[in-house]
């Protein structure tokens, strides 16, 4: 006995060695892109059973294993029946004479051969910056909903705006009104009373994938990101605001928490339908039944606005990277500049080249991030980049007034993304997201005096001053890129 005991941690560490020589093959006859495998095989090899916890509750992936293939069989039931009726092919799309789609018809065609979502026109848009708009305009159209209301949110925590809330929730459904809810397992903080009240005025609410032992370590990697909510089929709301009070800057004692900065987007028209469908798509999937699809789900609209949208959903039900290639193609495909904020700046090589090219042919291109952030290991694996960005001529500006967290683009002052989708490996290729993509220059031109003005809260970094930062700041962020395809 004391002989294995005098031996016990050498017989563990043999022990993880096998195991980590068997994980390494099995993840190299996988064929992923080699800098995220060479992560994981490095995680593995140097953080004895660290390493290994990390490959089975992070790294594992099933994006065409079967934890999805129910949910694919519901796309085309659900989506076919109307998405034919708005779907233009290439000849009415060039009969259109739409300046603003024409100028980037190559990211529309993308996104309808990648996922069949069509550009839509009878649309009224209306931008919404910070929490405090957001939930003002979001509460005011609950508050007339005449036939349901759907939320699906990444964070829906219980609080003073969750109650708000849940409390207007409540009043509808006693009314008549069908409410359901869709909330993120893992990133919410709904109490279990709150759950009971919604439930007991018979609003429909289902958590998103509960990670429960032994499914923990294929759920846990793949969160809903997604924050948007429907009301009656004809006006949505998407973005990068949850359902939380950090994401709110109250009037009353500002100074009790940071400034956050972010931006929603109200849809008013079509492009709700695309909403429809994906919300419809997840909630089936996780209620584990299916809905029965009512014309009131999809309304007859009847606007004289005209602004083009079209949605962009990814996820491990996708076949297709379908936002990540959206972007690409935006900055590929950019001739006068790209402005672009978000929270989480860790790209892959395709979004990195890209935008350094796009600098070095003489495209203005600038990105705002946050100076601090709310994650310290993703703020030393974003700095990681910032050299080489700033090498190519790209402005890189630090927000100091407290949390930018707006994940939106503007391209040529005709483009505009706002959604859920930050620039990092994780929104791209795991997390479901979804933005929405607007040909217009009118919103480009709002976007654009909005990005004007949130510079005027940043520091521009400079290539000089970078370079001189101190060594043990850039060993950080040597560390920390090894994680990056993880993060």
């Amino acid at each position: 006995m004391s002989a294995f005991l005098d031996n016990f941690w050498w017989v563990l560490l043999t022990i993880n060695f096998i195991i980590v020589f068997i994980t390494a093959g099995y993840e190299l006859m996988h064929f992923r892109e080699p800098v995220k495998s060479i992560s994981l095989i490095f995680a593995l090899f140097v953080l004895p059973v660290i390493g290994l916890l990390v490959y089975y509750f992070f790294a594992q992936e099933f994006r065409k294993s079967k934890l999805f293939n129910r949910k694919k069989l519901y796309d085309q039931k659900i989506i076919k029946h109307w998405e034919d009726k708005l779907m233009l092919n290439k000849k009415d799309l060039v009969n259109l004479n739409q300046e603003c789609v024409n100028q980037k018809i190559k990211l529309v065609h993308l996104l309808q051969n990648n996922q069949k979502k069509p550009v839509t026109f009878l649309n009224k848009v209306r931008v919404l910056i910070n929490g405090e708009n957001k939930f003002s305009a979001l509460f005011e159209d609950i508050k007339k909903a005449q036939d349901h209301i759907h939320i699906e949110y990444y964070i829906f925590n219980s609080g003073r705006i969750g109650n708000r809330l849940i409390l207007l929730l409540c009043e509808k459904a006693e009314e008549g009104v069908k409410v359901r809810v869709s909330y993120d397992y893992v990133a919410s903080r709904l109490s279990s009373k709150a759950v009971k009240k919604m439930k007991s005025y018979g609003i429909e609410i289902y958590p998103f994938m509960p990670v429960w032992f032994p499914n923990l370590t294929r759920k846990l990697n793949y969160r809903n990101h997604r924050k948007m909510a429907i009301i009656d089929g004809n006006i949505g709301f998407i973005g990068g605001i949850n359902i939380c009070d950090e994401y709110v800057n109250f009037e009353e004692n500002p100074q009790e928490k940071m400034f956050w900065r972010d931006t929603h987007l109200r849809i008013e028209g079509h492009a709700v339908k695309s909403l429809q469908a994906q919300f419809l798509l997840n909630f089936n999937f996780i209620s584990g039944k299916e809905l029965k699809i009512k014309d009131s789900f999809f309304p007859k609209i009847d606007l004289t606005e005209n602004t083009a949208v079209q949605i962009a959903a990814s996820g491990p039900d996708t076949d297709w990277q379908n936002i990540m290639e959206a972007i690409l193609t935006a900055i590929n495909t950019a001739d006068k500049y790209i402005y672009i904020t978000t929270p989480y700046f860790i790209p892959n090589n395709q979004i990195l080249t890209a935008l350094c090219m796009a600098s070095r042919i003489g495209v203005e291109v600038k990105i705002i991030i946050p100076e601090k952030g709310d994650s310290v290991i993703a703020r030393y694996a974003t700095n990681s980049y910032i050299e080489k960005l700033l090498e190519s001529g790209v402005q890189v500006f630090h927000y100091h007034k407290g949390m930018v967290h707006a994940k939106t683009m503007v391209v040529d002052g005709v483009l505009t993304s706002i959604g859920s989708c930050n620039l990092d490996n994780r929104s791209f290729d795991i997390n479901f997201e979804i933005n929405a993509f607007l040909y217009d220059k009118k919103v480009a031109g709002e976007m654009t005096g909005v990005y004007k003005n949130d510079l005027k809260e940043t520091t521009e970094l400079t290539i000089n001053e970078w370079m001189q930062r101190p060594a043990l700041e850039k060993i950080r962020e040597a560390l920390a890129r090894l994680w990056a395809p993880l993060l």
